[in-house]
C-alpha cells in the first residue's frame, strides 16, 4: 500500500526546486553516458536509460504524485517517488484460492532496480535522484523484455506495454488501467509542489498509445466488468465476492436486504469508509453473514475493488437506516488515524473512477453533500449521535479526490464573504498541518501530515477553546484535537452560512452557535458562493432537527407501524440560518425485517407528503421539517 509523505511544515523551503519544462514525446536524443548535470532527476534518467520524459513523469506521478517517503516505505513497500518495491515475499496473500497480487518476486523493485543501475539499495530507497533513475531504468528494462525500441526519442506511444509492466499486477486488466491512468495524466499535464519543497510541472502531452502491447505481457487476462455481472466501470480492476444473504433463523437473517432501487428509494448518497484493518480481514467480514454488508471494498496498494452488494439492494454500512436507503458504501482499505499512510494515490484514483461511474449511473450530484464520508451521517436518535462513526477521518484529501472526480471543490474569490453569505471551506492539503492528538494512544500527538479541516472556536482568537457539540460531549466540555473528535471541525467542501466578520476571522453558524475560523484575504479558507439557505419560519425562536427523514404518521398503511421521527438534541435559533445540501430528498421509510421479505408489508417503500431538506448543519449534515423553515437564497 503505498504511503503517500508526511507533510511537514518545516519542509516547505528544502531543497532546490526542480522545473521540469519542455517535455514532448519526442525530440533529439540526449547522451546516455552524459546527461546535462544541471537537468533534474527526471531529465537526467530519462536520458540516461532511454526513457521519454514524459512516461517517466507521469508514471511517477501516478505512482506517488511525485512525492517521496523520506526513506521509510508505503505500507506495501514501496520507496521514493518512483515506488520502487522491497516487500517480504511470505506477505504475499492469496483470495479463496485465487491469486489477487502480483507475484512475490516481481514486488521486489528495488533490488531489479540495483542490479540494473548498481546503484545501492540504500540510496535507491534514500535519494530522489538515485531513485527516479531506478525507476526509469526499470522502464527501459520493460521495454526491451517486450521487444520495443529504447530511446528518449521514442514516442511515448510507443511505451504502453512498458508502463503496464511497472504496475506490478495480477492481471493485464489491471495493468491496462494503470497504464491508462498515467496516459490520462500525460494528457492532463500536472504540476505541484512536492512534500519536499520541489516544484514539479509536467506540461500535457496528448498521444495515442499501442494498447495491444499489453497483449506480450505473461499475465493471466483478468476478467472484464461486463463479463463479470459487477458494476464497476471498464477502466477498474474489479470483481465479484458476494456478501451473503441468509437466513440464520429465529427470523433472524442477514447481511442486506434486498431491495429494487431506485424505484423502492432513491439513491442520493456515495459514502466513503475506511476499513479500520486490511483488505483481506475485511472481505473476510463482508462475507460473514452475522456480519454488516457495504456495496464496495478497495484495496490501498493499487486500488482493485470487489463488488459485495448489488446497488439495487440496501446494504447494512452507515449507521442510520434512512442512509443506508438512499446510498451505496465503499469501503477503502486504510486506518483514518494514519491516513496517508494508506490513502495512496492508485486508491484515491480508482475510488474516483467508482464514483464517477456510480454518480452517473444514479444521477447523484459529484458534491460534498452527496459524495460524503461515513463522519458526516448523523445519528438517528439523541442515544445514537455519540457512537456515531468519524472515519475516512481528518486525513483524506478531499480536495485531491474532487479534483480527480472533475468536479472541483469550490475556491474562488468571485463574492465577497459576508455576513448571510454561504461559505465553502477549502484550507488546502498538503501545508495545512492541524496539531491532533491520540493517534498512536492516549496523550500523545500525531505525526503531522496534511488534513482536510480547520478547527472552529468559540471567539476570534487562536487561544479561545474550540467549539462544543453537545451530541458528543453532553457535559457540555469544548471539542478537543483528538484525531476521532469531529466536533469542532469544518471539513474541505464543506458549507456554512456567514454570521459574522472580524478583520481576519469569520463566524459562521454551526449546531446552533457562532464558530470562529481564521480565514485572512491574503489566504483564505473560505470562499463565497450563491445557494439556498433554510432560517426559522417568523415567530418560530427555534426549530428542531432530525438525523432521518421519514414519512408522517397517516403515510402509513395498515400492517406497517409508524416509525416515530424524534428530533437531535440540537436546534436552529431565531435569526440563524444554514446552507441546504439537497432540497428534493424524498421522505420516505423502506420496510424491510424479514428475510425475502412477506408481501403486502414487507420491502415495500412508504411514501410521505411531509417535506424535508438536507442541510449543513456541523461537520456532519441533518435533516429540516419544510414546515419548520423558509426557504431563502443566499445574501
Amino acid at each position: 500500500m503505498r504511503r503517500r509523505p508526511k507533510i511537514l511544515a518545516a519542509l516547505a523551503a528544502v531543497a532546490l526546486a526542480i522545473t521540469v519544462t519542455g517535455v514532448s514525446s519526442s525530440g533529439p536524443p540526449a547522451s546516455a553516458s552524459t546527461p546535462d548535470p544541471s537537468a533534474s532527476p527526471y531529465s537526467a534518467a530519462a536520458a540516461k536509460y532511454g526513457v521519454p520524459e514524459s512516461v517517466l513523469l507521469a508514471v511517477s506521478y501516478a505512482e506517488t504524485r511525485w512525492d517521496d517517503h523520506q526513506g521509510a516505505s508505503s505500507t506495501d513497500g514501496g520507496y521514493g517517488p518512483m515506488h520502487l518495491t522491497a516487500v517480504d515475499p511470505t506477505a504475499v496473500v492469496d483470495l479463496s484460492g485465487k491469486r489477487k497480487v502480483a507475484k512475490a518476486e516481481s514486488l521486489r523493485t528495488l533490488y531489479k532496480a540495483s542490479e540494473l543501475t548498481g546503484l545501492d539499495p540504500v540510496a535507491l530507497r534514500n535519494e530522489t535522484a538515485a531513485n527516479v533513475e531506478g525507476g526509469a531504468a526499470l522502464l527501459a528494462s520493460y521495454q526491451r523484455n517486450l521487444g520495443l525500441p529504447v530511446g528518449s526519442d521514442t514516442s511515448a506511444a510507443q511505451w504502453y506495454g512498458a508502463v503496464a509492466s511497472y504496475a506490478e499486477a495480477a492481471d493485464r486488466a489491471a495493468a491496462s488501467a494503470f497504464a491508462d491512468d498515467v496516459y490520462a495524466i500525460m494528457a492532463r499535464g500536472a504540476a505541484r509542489t512536492t512534500n519536499t519543497g520541489q516544484q514539479v510541472v509536467m506540461p500535457a502531452v496528448a498521444v495515442t498509445p499501442d494498447k495491444s502491447q499489453v497483449s506480450k505481457l505473461a499475465l493471466p487476462a483478468g476478467v472484464a466488468a461486463e463479463s463479470s455481472g459487477v458494476e464497476c466501470p471498464e477502466s477498474l480492476a474489479c470483481e465479484w465476492l458476494p456478501a451473503p444473504y441468509q437466513d440464520l433463523g429465529g427470523g433472524d437473517y442477514g447481511n442486506h436486504d434486498l431491495a429494487n432501487r431506485p424505484k423502492t428509494g432513491k439513491i442520493d448518497y456515495i459514502i466513503v469508509h475506511d476499513t479500520e484493518g486490511g483488505w483481506q480481514g475485511t472481505l473476510n467480514l463482508v462475507q460473514d453473514p452475522t456480519y454488516v454488508s457495504w456495496q464496495y471494498t478497495m484495496r490501498s496498494s493499487d486500488g482493485y475493488t470487489w463488488q459485495h452488494v448489488k446497488a439495487d439492494d440496501v446494504a447494512w454500512h452507515a449507521g442510520n437506516w434512512y442512509v443506508n436507503m438512499h446510498s451505496i458504501g465503499i469501503e477503502h482499505e486504510g486506518f483514518a488515524a494514519q491516513g496517508a499512510t494508506w490513502y495512496t494515490e492508485s486508491l484515491y484514483r480508482n475510488s474516483a473512477k467508482l464514483v464517477r461511474y456510480l454518480a452517473a449511473k444514479n444521477n447523484i450530484p459529484l458534491d460534498r453533500a452527496h459524495i460524503i464520508g461515513h463522519d458526516q451521517i448523523p445519528g438517528t436518535l439523541p442515544s445514537t449521535v455519540r457512537g456515531m462513526h468519524w472515519d475516512p477521518g481528518p486525513y483524506w484529501d478531499w480536495e485531491h479526490y474532487f479534483d480527480l472526480l472533475g468536479a472541483p471543490i469550490w475556491g474562488k474569490s468571485v463574492f465577497p464573504v459576508k455576513a448571510g453569505s454561504i461559505v465553502t471551506i477549502k484550507p488546502g492539503f498538503a501545508d495545512n498541518v492541524q496539531v491532533l492528538t491520540n493517534c498512536t494512544g492516549a496523550g500523545t500527538t500525531c505525526t503531522p501530515q496534511g488534513t482536510n479541516f480547520v478547527y472552529l472556536r468559540q471567539a476570534p482568537d487562536d487561544a479561545a477553546p474550540l467549539v462544543k457539540d453537545i451530541g458528543l460531549r453532553p457535559d457540555g466540555s469544548a471539542s478537543t484535537t483528538v484525531v476521532s473528535d469531529i466536533g469542532a471541525r469544518a471539513a474541505a467542501g464543506s458549507q456554512y452560512v456567514v454570521a459574522q466578520r472580524q478583520g481576519d476571522w469569520v463566524a459562521v453558524w454551526y449546531l446552533g452557535a457562532l464558530a470562529w475560523f481564521k480565514s485572512p484575504a491574503s489566504a483564505p479558507d473560505a470562499f463565497a458562493k450563491p445557494g439556498l439557505v433554510v432560517k426559522p419560519k417568523a415567530g418560530k425562536a427555534s426549530v428542531p432537527v432530525y438525523g432521518r427523514a421519514y414519512p408522517e404518521q397517516s403515510a402509513y398503511p395498515a400492517g406497517i407501524p409508524y416509525q416515530v421521527v424524534t428530533p437531535l438534541q440540537y436546534s436552529i435559533g431565531e435569526g440563524q440560518a444554514y446552507p441546504v445540501g439537497d432540497p428534493s430528498i424524498e421522505t420516505d421509510y423502506y420496510r424491510a425485517v424479514t428475510f425475502a421479505g412477506e408481501p403486502p408489508t414487507d420491502h415495500v417503500q412508504v411514501l410521505g407528503n411531509d417535506r424535508y431538506y438536507q442541510i449543513w448543519f456541523g461537520h456532519r449534515m441533518a435533516y429540516v421539517r419544510a414546515a419548520d423553515v423558509d426557504l431563502k437564497p443566499a445574501v
